[in-house]
């Protein structure tokens, strides 16, 4: 190899290498603007109700009001129920307990739009797909051309096609991005179990009431029988007495008469 093709080489790779160094420098003069538009937010509460089932370590098992089981796992020590009161942790809960929950759900649209723009002297350019610029701090940054992207030159609106080594250029992008922001707020408020109640007889179902009698003694039951059986005792002995004696009286004037029959 002559020395004519040596430096000839050499300038080539040296080209290489210029050209590399942009596409890895940093981009100290990229200008990023951010910008958040909020929309009208919306609001939705929702109520649940439901009795505590269980309570096992940081679980919880609660009827819902629709009758449905619903499992609360690992609920965190930290959390606090307003209950009569009172604020309870998850291992204050008894089964029996009230639990109503609100959750407030807070809806926000938003539009996010970031503008980034960039002034430099254009080093290199591959249309359409990027260009190697030249910064005010005399780095060489590469950037990568979006599809039908304008540039201004000296007022003008070019693509990359347009575009030629020394040029000044000023690109500016715009992404407007649609987000929605969600926020929830929950607020478990509780009562107490009420006292147990014995339960209510069916409306169908008659109701009868025992009522309890005193032990009776021994032979009680056969004495009050014998009694029973007995006459009651209602009036003395005299009447009986005087019964006795006007049949005796009777029965003598009966025998005077007798023998006066006789006699004659």
């Amino acid at each position: 190899m002559n020395s004519g093709n040596w430096t000839k080489t050499v300038t080539v790779l040296l080209l290489g290498i210029l050209c590399l160094a942009p596409a890895i420098s940093t981009g100290a003069q990229v200008q990023t603007q951010k910008s958040i538009t909020t929309g009208h937010s919306s609001k939705e509460v929702e109520v649940e109700s439901g009795e505590v089932v269980l309570v096992q370590g940081n679980d919880l098992m609660v009827k819902m009001q629709d009758g449905t089981m619903r499992h609360f796992p690992n609920i965190p020590d930290s959390d606090r129920i307003m209950v009569d009161g009172k604020q309870l942790g998850i291992h204050d809960l008894k089964p029996g307990m009230k639990l109503q929950r609100t959750i407030t759900t807070i809806t926000t649209p938003q539009t996010v739009t970031t503008v980034q723009s960039v002034t430099g002297k254009v080093w290199n350019v591959m249309p359409p797909t990027s260009v190697i610029l030249t910064l005010d701090n005399g780095e060489n940054q590469a950037f990568k051309i979006p599809k039908d992207q304008k540039f201004t030159i000296n007022g003008q609106q070019v693509d990359a096609f347009g575009l030629r080594k020394g040029m000044v250029v000023t690109a500016t992008k715009i992404v407007e991005v649609p987000e929605t922001l969600i926020t929830r707020h929950r607020h478990v408020t509780g009562t107490m179990a009420a006292a147990a109640a014995p339960p209510a007889p069916a409306a169908d179902v008659p109701i009868l009431i025992a009522k309890a009698e005193p032990a009776s003694a021994p032979g009680a039951a056969e004495t009050a029988a014998a009694h029973e059986n007995k006459l009651p005792k209602t009036a003395s002995d005299l009447p009986l007495v005087g019964l006795v004696g006007l049949l005796l009286i009777s029965a003598s004037l009966s025998i005077t008469l007798f023998r006066a029959n006789l006699g004659h």
